[in-house]
């Protein structure tokens, strides 16, 4: 066999499989486990639940299950529950219900116009609709089922985008408002800061400035024999000592400074 010819095969092969899926056949019902009942044309009663990508015959039922109805039916991505089968006498044959399910290809999960019927698992006994459907009731039904259900689905998106969104717009103001008002006390603190620095600055410069002017008058009027300008409460920083004149007495040369006239002196004189 050539490497073209194996390639045909296989390729051949490989379409029946993905084309073999097929109903189960239908399985006594037990309590915790959905089961397969059966291909129909109609859903009966059962009323739209859930429309899935990822539908299969354990999510259908499952959901079903956790939302206490007894019976399920899938198309594609569609899922239907109820509290009791469709009648009898829309039962077809299993190779009728041949779409493999999109959440795992090995299940059928309906055909065209038909519908893959389980048990949950909820209860053994289930009743059946007291009327047979036909396919196209059960498909306008199914569409006005879905066609109801979609403005559903868009009021709830809107509202839960309308209802997140108020959130975040006062989030995004209180944010904003916060921001600003932050800057706002930076740059009046920055300000004040550089304000105050600038004043102290100044301040100590002048300082400085008129201790310079002050030392150098005092130095300027030492030299000059003059006394030097009062640095503090009006007082002379001047030493008496350097000044000549403050030791000089009013009486000078009245009275002989170098004597001492407190004691009495014997004087000795030659007859």
């Amino acid at each position: 066999m050539s490497l073209r010819q194996f390639t045909v095969a296989a390729v051949l092969a490989l379409a029946t499989l993905s084309t073999a899926t097929k109903e189960k056949a239908a399985q006594d019902p037990i309590v915790g486990t959905d089961t397969v009942h059966g291909c129909y044309k109609s859903v009966g009663t059962m009323t739209h639940q859930n429309t899935d990508t990822f539908n299969s015959q354990g999510a259908c039922a499952g959901l079903c299950r956790s939302k206490n109805f007894v019976a399920g039916a899938s198309n594609a991505e569609d899922c239907w529950c109820g509290d009791e089968y469709p009648n009898k006498a829309d039962l077809v044959d299993d190779d009728q219900c041949t779409e493999p399910c999109p959440g795992y290809g090995d299940d059928a999960c309906g055909g065209l116009n038909t519908y893959t019927v389980y048990n949950t698992g909820k209860r053994v006994s289930v009743g059946e609709a007291a009327q047979a459907g036909s396919s196209s009731s059960s498909s306008t039904s199914s569409s006005k089922t879905s066609t109801g259900s979609a403005p559903a689905s868009t009021s709830d998106t809107v509202e839960t985008i309308t209802a997140s969104s108020d959130p975040d717009s006062n989030k995004s103001t209180t944010n904003v408002a916060g921001i600003a008002a932050g800057v706002v006390v930076g740059v009046v603190v920055v300000a004040g800061l550089l304000g105050g620095g600038f004043f102290w600055m100044r301040r100590k410069r002048n300082a400085e400035i008129e201790e310079e002017h002050r030392r150098n008058a005092a130095v300027n009027a030492f030299i000059s024999g003059g006394k030097p300008p009062s640095s503090s409460g009006g007082l002379s920083m001047s030493d008496s000592r350097l000044d000549p004149v403050m030791n000089r007495r009013m009486s000078d040369g009245s009275i002989a400074d170098n004597q001492d006239y407190s004691r009495r002196i014997l004087r000795v004189t030659n007859a």
